[in-house]
């Protein structure tokens, strides 16, 4: 004979619904191909003389890469993961960035 008594089980308050975040590896893909292509738009504008450009001021268009990965990564997180979106405002925002360097190296 068993030594208990029966207990009706009460269900357990139900839990908070968890906050899903976005994945910030496509963000930090895209933020890396926006620097990519912003690094190649130079080129097409000037041709191989922005090699010797380049060859003195490299050290500011690297500091701009952990940027853009960082800026495609928030931007990705502030549209909450529509691909689309994000590579758009990405593309466009690390675009300026670099403008705004290139620009600036320039006068």
């Amino acid at each position: 004979m068993r030594n208990s008594s029966n207990m009706i089980m009460t269900q357990a308050e139900p839990s908070p619904p968890a906050d899903e975040t976005t994945w910030s590896l496509p963000g930090a893909f895209i933020g890396f191909l926006s620097w990519l292509l912003a690094l190649g738009i130079p080129f097409l504008a000037y041709g191989s003389n922005t090699l010797f450009f380049f060859l003195y001021t490299w050290p500011f268009f690297l500091a701009l890469m952990p940027v853009a990965v960082v800026v495609g990564i928030a931007l990705h997180s502030l549209v909450r993961g529509k691909l689309l979106y994000s590579c758009l405002a990405t593309v466009v925002t690390v675009g300026l960035m670099f403008g705004v360097l290139f620009m600036w190296l320039m006068g």
